[in-house]
């Protein structure tokens, strides 16, 4: 199956993919989208399997298998790849095992392969669960805007955040997550496509301090703080995230 997807920009444009964080949808770079494609990118925006419009797995299946899979559908042989949070991790994982289809990472606030949750992303995690067991998905997913949206975001990007997190946890919630296939250990040392990482500086310290810590760990990556964002600056600040991409793909 070919995730639920949008293509923007010219056919013969250089590729880029976005892929978003998990408690969003492809809606979260509708910021971004426009001024990519208008630079002359050509724009791809999947969903992830139970995100947005993209159903649960029927047979197993990765996330990064579906992008590669999707690549194939639409004959990009190479592609810049742009990941916020788990986004980012698929990325990684994707760069990981398909060097060669991949030609530059940009990585917002990314999750990463091998992370295991800190302190304060275990007692988030605590939060949600109460409130998912509880049946409050509409609390859970108001939690989740509150908790990773930086200062700068307005009742909009919350409002879509909710929206979007509420639809991942309704379809989640009959997916047979077994056929989600174990995540392949990832050597980051070993991923030596250029990349570019950027940290919020209102995110959680656990994933903060991950940020920081992934240009140390992968041979041709840099970093640089945004000190106005928390963990989606996507959402955040569309405008200056969409320059700060297109810095990197230029």
């Amino acid at each position: 199956m070919i995730v639920s997807h949008d293509v923007d920009g010219p056919d013969d444009g250089p590729a880029v993919v976005l892929l978003h964080s998990s408690v969003c949808d492809r809606r979260m770079w509708d910021g971004q989208r426009k001024a990519l494609a208008g630079a002359g990118f050509r724009v791809v925006l999947p969903d992830f399997r139970t995100c947005g419009q993209s159903p649960a797995a029927t047979e197993p299946y990765s996330d990064e298998g579906d992008v590669l899979a999707l690549l194939d559908s639409l004959g990009i042989e190479r592609a810049a790849v742009v990941g916020s949070s788990y986004g980012g991790r698929v990325a990684l994982r994707l760069a990981a095992a398909h060097p060669g289809r991949v030609e530059r990472l940009v990585l917002l606030c990314p999750n990463a392969p091998g992370f295991e949750p800190t302190p304060d992303v275990e007692e988030f995690d605590a939060a949600e669960e109460a409130l998912l067991e509880a049946g409050d998905l509409p609390g859970a997913a108001a939690l989740n805007a509150r908790t990773w949206l930086g200062p700068d975001a307005d009742e909009a990007a919350l409002a879509l955040v909710r929206d979007m997190q509420l639809g991942n946890f309704r379809a989640g919630e009959d997916a047979d997550w077994e056929l989600e296939l174990a995540e392949p250990d990832v050597d980051l040392a070993a991923v030596r496509v250029p990349a570019a990482v950027f940290g919020g500086a209102h995110d959680l310290p656990g994933f903060l301090a991950l940020s920081r810590s992934l240009a140390d760990r992968m041979p041709d990556a840099t970093y640089t703080e945004l000190p106005w964002a928390g963990h989606l600056p996507a959402l955040e600040r569309p405008d200056v995230t969409a320059e700060l991409i297109l810095d990197q793909l230029r």
